[in-house]
C-alpha cells in the first residue's frame, strides 16, 4: 500500500502545489492524505475548498487547532466522513476524529490527534485517546495511520515510541517546518516529526512576513495574510505499508521548489 501523505497546505499557493504535484503522482499511489487545516485563505476550510481538494484526487483529509477558523466548516463537517478533526476533542465536539475506510480492497484506519503541550491543555490527553481507539479499531484492520497535529518535537517523538508497533505511521504536522528524522521505527511504525507545509517558501510559514514581523518586534497582534507573490513549495512523505502485516517498509521525504510560472493554469 503506497500512500502520498501532504502536510498543512496554506491557501491557494499550497492548493496550486498540490494540484501540481498530484498530476505527477496520483496515478502511482493508492491513497492520497492532506492536512487542510489552512486550506481556505490560511485559516480553516470551506466547503468549496474542500470539494476543490476532492476533485484533485484527495481521499481523506486532517486537520488540527485552526479547523474551527472559518466558520462554515460547521455547516458540513457532520455530512462527510472523510474530513477528521482531533479525536481527543471533547465528546460532543461536531465532526469526528477517526475512521475505518477502505481503498483498493484494503481496509485502514486513519486518527487525527492533537498535542497539548504549549497548545490546548483542555483537550483530553492524545496517548490516552489513542489507547482507547486503538483497542476499538485494531480488531478491524491492522493499517493504523496516525496524523499528530503538535508544537513540541518531544511530544511528537514520545508519541511515535509510545505508538510503535500498534501505528503503521505516525507522522507530525502543525510547526509548518519539514523535519529530516524519517524514520522506520523499532517495531514497524513509520514516523517522521513534521512534514511540513506546501505554500509560498519565501513566508513566515506561509504568510506575508511584515505582520510576522511587526508582532517580534512589538508583541502587538497582527493580522496575518497567505503570502501568494513568491514561488512555492510542496512538502510531503511517500510511504509503503506491508498491507498484511501493517508495518512502514519505507518512508520517504517529498519536497519540491516550484517556480511561479510553472503553475500557471493550474487552478
Amino acid at each position: 500500500m503506497r500512500l502520498f501523505v501532504a502536510g498543512d497546505i496554506i491557501g491557494k499557493p499550497g492548493r496550486r502545489a498540490l494540484r501540481y504535484m498530484l498530476k505527477q503522482y496520483r496515478q502511482v499511489v493508492d491513497l492520497v492524505i492532506v492536512n487542510v487545516e489552512n486550506a481556505a485563505g490560511g485559516f480553516g476550510i470551506t466547503k468549496k475548498v474542500y470539494e476543490e481538494l476532492k476533485s484533485m484526487g484527495v481521499d481523506l483529509m486532517t486537520s488540527g487547532n485552526h479547523i474551527w477558523d472559518n466558520k462554515e466548516v460547521f455547516g458540513f463537517i457532520d455530512e462527510v466522513d472523510d474530513l477528521l478533526r482531533p479525536a481527543n476533542y471533547p465528546d460532543g465536539v461536531p465532526g469526528r476524529g477517526y475512521g475505518i475506510f477502505e481503498k483498493s480492497g484494503v481496509k485502514f484506519v486513519l486518527i487525527n490527534l492533537m498535542g497539548r503541550s504549549l497548545l490546548d491543555s483542555n483537550l483530553d490527553n492524545p496517548f490516552k485517546t489513542f489507547d482507547r481507539i486503538y483497542q476499538e479499531v485494531s480488531k478491524e484492520t491492522n493499517i493504523i495511520l496516525v496524523d499528530f497535529h503538535a508544537e513540541t518535537t518531544s511530544e511528537k517523538w514520545a508519541f511515535g515510541i509510545y505508538a510503535d508497533g500498534r501505528a503503521s505511521l505516525v507522522y507530525g504536522t502543525h510547526t509548518h517546518v519539514p523535519t529530516a528524522d524519517q524514520i522506520v521505527l523499532k517495531h514497524g511504525t513509520g514516523y517522521i516529526t513534521d512534514v511540513g507545509m506546501s505554500g509560498c517558501w519565501y513566508s513566515a510559514i506561509g504568510m506575508k512576513p511584515k505582520e510576522a514581523i511587526e508582532r517580534f518586534l512589538t508583541g502587538i497582534p497582527q493580522k496575518y495574510q497567505v503570502e501568494e507573490q513568491e514561488d512555492v513549495v510542496f512538502n510531503g512523505i511517500l510511504v509503503e505499508i506491508d498491507p498484511f502485516t501493517g508495518k512502514t517498509t519505507a518512508i520517504e521525504r517529498l519536497q519540491r521548489y516550484i517556480k511561479r510560472e510553472e503553475l500557471l493554469g493550474v487552478l
